[in-house]
């Protein structure tokens, strides 16, 4: 997988460097080592090889798994890094999956918007906090801009547009002994999602345009 991984990567970022105007900011924010939950906003099918072609680590993702159903596909996937998903929020083996890999010191990309929202975020799945608090990874908000022209997969390759990857500063969650409510889990979501936020232009916050503001 390591090597099918960053020759993949590599390619992106030829074809970034060479069709794209494409910038990433904040490199010196990533960990070096130890479990990373990278956190970003989702708005097209390419935000996953622009994150790939911008981070020095190797990264895992979670897809929506109507997207397995191809076996070609979902083998070349599972190659690459990438574990199915339910959108419906409550797929418990996906979320094992992810806690595992980040028992394993790894870094796990995850959109918690649960599908894509071009025109600014959308509201946050709490699983994302739920992750957060059980392994005590590392938070790293990820802002992405310019993605939500790349219509289709064809267009991946040669996006022809500006792409801008904006890394923040990396946190952590409190723990939180005893069994934590829907309630609070939402309102940590939010506030991950605020940090996330506080990396994109204003006309990208959507829902989280006034808590960006009080993070920024």
């Amino acid at each position: 997988m390591p090597f099918l991984y960053h020759t993949a990567s590599g390619l992106a970022k030829v074809c970034f460097a060479a069709f794209a105007r494409f910038e990433v900011k904040g490199r010196e924010n990533v960990p070096p080592r130890g479990r990373v939950l990278l956190v970003a906003n989702h708005q097209s099918n390419a935000d996953p090889p622009v994150l790939a072609a911008s981070l020095p680590r190797q990264l895992l993702f979670v897809a929506k798994a109507e997207l397995f159903r191809n076996p070609i596909a979902g083998g070349a996937m599972r190659a690459w890094g990438v574990h199915p998903i339910r959108r419906n929020g409550r797929d418990v083996e996906a979320l094992r999956w992810m806690i595992r890999r980040l028992e394993e010191e790894q870094v796990v990309v995850i959109f918690p918007e649960g599908t894509r929202h071009p025109k600014g975020m959308g509201k946050a799945n709490r699983g994302v906090a739920y992750v957060a608090l059980k392994t005590q990874a590392t938070i790293l908000p990820v802002g992405i801009t310019g993605t939500e022209r790349i219509k289709s997969f064809a267009r991946i390759p040669f996006p022809f547009c500006r792409l801008t990857v904006n890394i923040g500063q990396p946190f952590s969650l409190p723990p939180i002994d005893g069994k934590v409510s829907d309630s609070v889990l939402d309102s940590l979501a939010d506030m991950i999602m605020a940090r996330v936020a506080a990396q994109l232009p204003s006309d990208y916050r959507g829902v989280y345009g006034e808590k960006a503001r009080v993070k920024g």
